[in-house]
C-alpha cells in the first residue's frame, strides 16, 4: 500500500464560511491583496468581503483585472499595480484563473525575477506568501492544488508552474458563491472536475521510491488520491446534470463544490493526463473554455487509456452504480466510459473537436503541441508518442470513438 497527499493547511467548506475569511486574513498580517476579476469585483458578495476584511483590521488592495486562461500579461499587470503596499497574504476569489493568479503574484512578491523563472516542477524556491483561494465555480480545484496554468502569449501556448510551494494556506470553498453561475459555466466547470477525477484515478502508478515525492510534483495513481477520486466521480454523477437544470438546486451546488474539491484532492497530487495535455494546444486555437475543452477530449482519451487499466475503469463504472456483477471488467468499463460521454452531451458539452471549433487541418498541430506538456504526458497510462496524440486528436475531432477501441 501506498499513498500521499499534498494539501492546503486549512481547508473549509460549506454554506457561509466565506464569512471567516476577514479573521483568517488578520492572522496573517495587517495588509492583502485580493486578486479577483471585474465581474465579480462588482457583486455584493464581494463588497462584503472586503467590509469583513476592514472590520478584522486588515488593509485590502484590490486587483480586479483577471482574464480567463490567465495571460501572463495579467499577472505583470498586477505586479506592477502594487507598488510599495507589501501585503502580508494574498487572496485569490473567483474562478481558477484569479486563484492561480494569486499564486503567481505570490511567487513573484517573494522571489522575484520573470514568471517564465518558474515554469515545470520545483522551479519554486522556497516558500511564498500565504494564499487564501475561495473558489466561486465548482470545477478547478486550483483553491487545494501545487499548480497555476498560465497563457504565454510569446510561446503561443500554456504552461504550467508546478510546486507544493503554491499550495494555498487556506481554502474557503462556499457552495453559496456558486449560486449565481450560469448553466454554461456550471456545465464546463463540472467537466473539468469529473477530468480531473478520472484521470487522477486512472494516471500511471509508479513503483512507491522513498524519493518519489521529493522527484516528482504528480507522483501518480495512489490510494489516498483514489479515495478523493471516488468521492469526486460519485458527486459529479449525482449532482451536475441537476445543477446545470436548476441553478437554485442547493443541495445539488453543495454536492458539485464537493466533487470539486475532492477532485482537487485527488490530481493536486496524482496529476491529470492526456485530456488536460491536448486541451492546452486546442484552447490556444479554439478560445474556447478549458473545461469545454477537456470535457470534449475526455471520452476519446479514455477510450484510448482503457485497456492500459480496464479494472480502473470498471471501479469507476461501480462507484456510480452502472451495469451489474455479472459484467465483465471489459463490459463494465467500457460502460463508464460511454455514460460520461452521455453525461456530458446532457449538459451542451461539445461531442467532439469540430463542434468545439477546432478547423480542418490543425490535429497534427495539436499532437505535436500536446506533446509538450511533459508533466501530463509522463503521466498517462498508456504510453504518448505523437502518433498515439494523433490517433487520439483525429477521433476526437471527427467524433467517433470507435476508431479507438482497437488501438
Amino acid at each position: 500500500m501506498f499513498g500521499a497527499l499534498r494539501l492546503p493547511h486549512t481547508i473549509l467548506f460549506g454554506g457561509g464560511q466565506r464569512h471567516v475569511i476577514g479573521a483568517a486574513a488578520a492572522r496573517l498580517g495587517r495588509r492583502t491583496l485580493v486578486c479577483t476579476d471585474g465581474r465579480l469585483a462588482q457583486l455584493p458578495v464581494f463588497a462584503e468581503l472586503l467590509a469583513d476584511l476592514a472590520a478584522q483590521g486588515v488593509e485590502a488592495k484590490v486587483y480586479d483585472g483577471t482574464i480567463p486562461d490567465l495571460p501572463i500579461e495579467s499577472i505583470k499587470d498586477c505586479v506592477a499595480g502594487i507598488g510599495d503596499f507589501r501585503p502580508d497574504s494574498v487572496i485569490g476569489i473567483g474562478g481558477g484563473s484569479c486563484i492561480d493568479l494569486a499564486k503567481v503574484v505570490s511567487v513573484l512578491l517573494t522571489h522575484g525575477g520573470e514568471v517564465s523563472t518558474y515554469y515545470g516542477e520545483f522551479a519554486v524556491p522556497g516558500p511564498v506568501l500565504p494564499l487564501i483561494a475561495v473558489p466561486t465555480t465548482s470545477g478547478t480545484g486550483s483553491e487545494v492544488t501545487p499548480v497555476a496554468v498560465i497563457l504565454d502569449s510569446g510561446r503561443g501556448t500554456k504552461i504550467g508552474i508546478a510546486s507544493p510551494y503554491i499550495i494555498p494556506h487556506m481554502a474557503v470553498c462556499d457552495p453559496e458563491l456558486t449560486m449565481t453561475c450560469p448553466k454554461g459555466l456550471t456545465a464546463c466547470s463540472g467537466a473539468d472536475a469529473l477530468a480531473h477525477a478520472v484521470e487522477a484515478y486512472t494516471s500511471k502508478a509508479r513503483p512507491a521510491e522513498a524519493m518519489l515525492t521529493e522527484q516528482h510534483v504528480f507522483i501518480g495513481k495512489n490510494l489516498l488520491s483514489d479515495h478523493f477520486a471516488r468521492l469526486a466521480v460519485a458527486n459529479v454523477f449525482r449532482y451536475l446534470a441537476r445543477a446545470c437544470a436548476d441553478g437554485g438546486d442547493v443541495e445539488a451546488r453543495e454536492g458539485l463544490m464537493l466533487a470539486s474539491l475532492a477532485a482537487g484532492c485527488a490530481f493536486g497530487t496524482s496529476g491529470t493526463a492526456a485530456a488536460h495535455a491536448l486541451q492546452y494546444p486546442v484552447g490556444n486555437l479554439t478560445h474556447t473554455s478549458h473545461g469545454d475543452g477537456v470535457g470534449a477530449l475526455l471520452p476519446y482519451v479514455m477510450q484510448f487509456n482503457r485497456s492500459a487499466n480496464p479494472q480502473a475503469f470498471a471501479e469507476l463504472a461501480e462507484v456510480v452504480d452502472l451495469g451489474d456483477a455479472g459484467m465483465s471488467v471489459d463490459q463494465r468499463s467500457q460502460l463508464f466510459i460511454d455514460e460520461v460521454a452521455a453525461l456530458f452531451a446532457g449538459i451542451g458539452i461539445p461531442r467532439s473537436l469540430a463542434a468545439l471549433g477546432l478547423g480542418a487541418g490543425h490535429e497534427q498541430d495539436v499532437a505535436a503541441g500536446a506533446l509538450k506538456a511533459e508533466r501530463l504526458v509522463k503521466n498517462n497510462p498508456r504510453p504518448l508518442d505523437l502518433a498515439a496524440m494523433l490517433n487520439i486528436t483525429q477521433a476526437a475531432f471527427a467524433g467517433e470513438r470507435a476508431a479507438l477501441r482497437d488501438l
